[in-house]
């Protein structure tokens, strides 16, 4: 029974289905669209932390921003065909990785707006990541009889 137990265990952290596969790409793709509209509207103007990111590349602040983003969505794809779709024994944490850090990213710009009293770059699309990050989640969660 005991090595019944592990290999239910195993099955769950390499196991992913392709619900939950497509849940993630959705996820990369809402992050496309989020940095799309971060870009647009001057980010990396109004937020120091973005602001010190496009600048450490030691170039201009716009372009700096672009290629960071394209890195982190390069990132994100890589992540999916090499990690998520082979089904590779790292794929759950790289799952929940993006999954935390993206209903992060949205509730942050959430207390942006507040903070800023009205509308910051990146509100628009911070309930599509939202909504992403915590279905992926829901996804990602043990069911009975899975594995």
């Amino acid at each position: 029974m005991r090595l019944n137990g592990r290999r239910e265990a195993w099955g769950y952290w390499r196991l992913m289905d392709s619900r939950t596969r497509l849940a993630f790409l959705l996820l990369i793709a809402a992050q496309a669209v989020h940095s799309i509209e971060e870009y647009c509207l001057h980010l990396y103007d109004v937020l120091a932390p973005a602001r010190a990111v496009s600048e450490a590349l030691g170039l201009d602040r716009q372009l700096g921003f672009a290629i960071s983003n394209i890195a982190l969505i390069v990132f994100g794809l890589w992540c999916y065909f090499a990690r998520i779709r082979p089904g590779h024994r790292s794929a759950r944490i790289y799952a929940w990785f993006w999954a935390v850090l993206e209903i992060a990213n949205a509730l942050a710009h959430g207390a942006l707006a507040i903070a800023a009293g009205g509308y910051f770059p990146g509100l628009a699309t911070a309930p599509l990541l939202l909504a992403a990050g915590l279905y992926l989640a829901w996804r990602l969660q043990p069911r009975p009889g899975s594995a």
